[in-house]
């Protein structure tokens, strides 16, 4: 006790001299704040889990700010990091679950499980002599077991098909990539396409290479989709936007309370400084993708299809904490070229609002209708190059805006996708055929002009989703849905035979947003 009092009193005193050199710290308050948790966690009538109470403290303070000051435990913040730092060390797979059992889809090429003999439709049903399958193991359960610390070995038991018994594969634990580009292709002879998924630390490297295999191709003009990408790290964004842009061309500013900026500008010599360029956006399109967006907006560098983007241009700072944890601090705003502010308007400590924007763009028919869209007149900007109007007071409205099709879909179709129900057929479906599709379809152009879904495959569908009374309304409705139900089962088809690239492929044939960039590029 008298230990526990002895350091506090010596924190107390650390921070309170720290504090004294910022007039903005209340020393009273922040005194106020040690004493209460010191004396519920040493006079409170039950014992109290202090690192529970003290991370209650801190997301009740962040959660009186904006929505995007947050805190994370330290596993969360692991979580959080990992997708961004572009690798992680474990055993190299992607796979999928399929009746509680791990399958293998791809094994990264040139990774640990592939240089053991690991191949894709593997099943993996032991790690380490326990078994993982038919346990009834969550997912991230699972992917705790297969990763680990770079150099140390695991046993894996495997189940091929067409070979009898189990085999043993010990594979040595290695650093594993994870892209950030997530699909490259020529769309057309002369334009190359480009999805981004997020702005992670190895994003503009993946991009540079992928540009320069498809100038090979004989890319002239470059479609950038952003739709769908949440963001990710500034400086990714700075780094990808300074590929499009000339030496010294701003691509963002922050400004903190005190008014204080800092600039980023493109440090030139990038890889696609010529050639026309379309970025394909949405409403969730977001942070460092709108900062890439604005940038080539408003340096008329290029056109932005699609539709206005979300609207967070809230500077988070990283405050990691002794035991991993982490707070993300907002410290600043992001402001595009010509001074526009990204961030889309909130109350402190009133999230509710924030967290129906979408529903209320979608029920105020700004996705479905370019006259509904409110544009703040009082926020007015010029682009800095040919002096387009362009607008602020949130997010990144396109230069070319691109309706939601809200009556493409059935009720039904739209049921069938959120029960997972196409996934796991195709899954089953895939599984013992991969290497008779690769053989039939040795290249994929054969596979998208030739290839048909079995009426097997549709049938499975149905099947599953009526033991969950899931079912059309009437013979009309099954009808209408057939034709988009075959179509994302052949591109689910393709995603586990091959790739994402070739995914994108089949589902961008119908993508009113491509289409409309395609026809930018065709004038």
């Amino acid at each position: 006790m008298k230990r526990y009092l002895l350091m506090a009193l010596a924190l107390c005193l650390t921070l309170t001299a720290t504090a004294q050199r910022d007039d903005d710290i209340d020393i009273a308050q922040l005194r106020k704040l040690q004493m209460a948790e010191m004396a519920i966690a040493t006079l409170y009538v039950d014992t109290v889990d202090q690192t529970k109470l003290v991370e209650s403290a801190i997301r009740g303070m962040l959660k009186n700010l904006d929505p995007h000051s947050a805190y994370s435990t330290p596993e969360e913040t692991r979580e959080l990091n990992e997708p961004l730092e572009g690798n992680f060390d474990g055993i190299g797979i992607s796979f999928n679950m399929l009746d509680d059992t791990v399958v293998v889809i791809q094994p990264v090429a040139k990774g640990p499980s592939e240089r053991v003999g690991i191949r894709a439709g593997d099943r993996i049903v032991s790690v380490d002599g326990l078994p993982i399958a038919g346990v009834k193991m969550s997912r991230d359960s699972i992917m705790k077991k297969l990763r680990g610390p770079r150099g140390t070995r695991v046993e894996l038991g495997v189940v091929r098909h067409g070979v009898e018994g189990s085999l043993r594969f010990t594979v040595v634990r290695d650093k594993i990539p994870m892209n950030t580009l997530d699909a490259s292709y020529m769309i057309t002879p002369t334009v190359g396409y480009v999805h981004l998924d997020r702005f992670g630390a190895t994003t503009a490297d993946e991009l540079r290479r992928e540009l320069k295999t498809l100038r090979k191709a004989g890319m002239r003009d470059l479609i950038l989709d952003l739709e769908l990408n949440g963001g990710g790290y500034l400086g990714a964004a700075v780094d990808v936007a300074g590929e499009f842009l000339n030496r010294g061309d701003l691509i963002v500013y922050t400004m903190d309370r005190n008014g204080r900026q800092q600039t980023y500008k493109a440090k030139g010599g990038g890889t696609f400084g010529k050639g026309r360029v379309v970025v394909l956006v949405d409403e969730f399109t977001a942070s460092a993708a709108e900062i890439v967006s604005g940038a080539i907006q408003d340096h008329d560098r290029g056109i932005i299809v699609g539709r206005r983007t979300f609207g967070k241009g809230l500077v988070q700072r990283p405050l990691p904490l002794p035991d991993g944890s982490m707070i993300r601090l907002t410290v600043s705003h992001y402001y595009t070229p010509s001074g526009r502010c990204i961030q889309k308007p909130y109350v402190k400590g009133d999230r509710t609002d924030y967290d129906q924007d979408m529903n209320n763009r979608y029920n105020h028919g700004e996705l479905t209708s370019i006259d509904s869209v409110r544009l703040d007149s009082s926020k007015v900007y010029k682009t800095l190059v040919k002096g387009r109007t362009v607008y602020g007071g949130g997010g990144i409205m396109p230069d070319i805006f691109v309706p939601l099709d809200t009556t493409r879909y059935t009720a039904y179709f739209t049921a069938l996708r959120r029960l997972n129900t196409m996934n796991n057929a195709v899954l089953q479906y895939v599984d013992g055929r991969r290497d008779e599709l690769k053989r039939t379809y040795r290249k994929f152009s054969r596979f998208v002009e030739s290839y048909e879904v079995p009426q097997s495959l549709v049938d499975k569908v149905i099947a599953e989703a009526r033991e969950k009374k899931v079912v059309p309304k009437d013979s009309a409705e099954l009808a209408a849905t057939l034709p988009d139900l075959r179509f994302t089962l052949k591109a689910l088809v393709a995603y586990d035979v091959w790739d994402r690239s070739e995914y994108f492929q089949i589902i961008n044939t119908r993508s009113d947003i491509v289409a409309a960039a395609l026809r930018e590029l065709e004038k």
